[in-house]
């Protein structure tokens, strides 16, 4: 199961978010579940690092990918681009159930 955690303050600004495992929906390679996941994160983290001046660490490795935005303060875009993230996610989540993917989040 891949487990994401999006961390935010007490305004709803998300500061960063957590992702681990494998969904195991499929067999390695025809995985639509972690594909779609892989495909909505990076791109995500590509569009911030491309279209947006905020700065942030990422750790990236099978099976887990680690965001964090180092300003206390990020533009509009980005949290546009991490709302728009964390929407898709979930709506994976839906559509193919906790047993693949849970979408939390954490006040921080």
């Amino acid at each position: 199961m891949i487990k994401v955690t999006f961390f935010h303050d007490s305004n709803d600004v998300i500061k960063g978010f957590k992702l681990n495992g494998h969904a195991e929906y499929g067999e390695y390679g025809k995985d639509i579940v972690c594909s779609a996941v892989s495909a909505l994160t990076v791109n995500t983290v590509n569009s911030i690092e491309h279209f947006t001046k905020d700065k942030f660490s990422c750790k990236n490795k099978s099976g887990h990918l680690e965001f964090e935005l180092k300003s206390s303060a990020s533009s509009s875009d980005t949290q546009l681009l991490l709302h728009s993230l964390k929407l898709g996610l979930q709506a994976i989540e839906k559509d193919y159930s906790t047993e693949y993917i849970s979408v939390t989040s954490k006040e921080v």
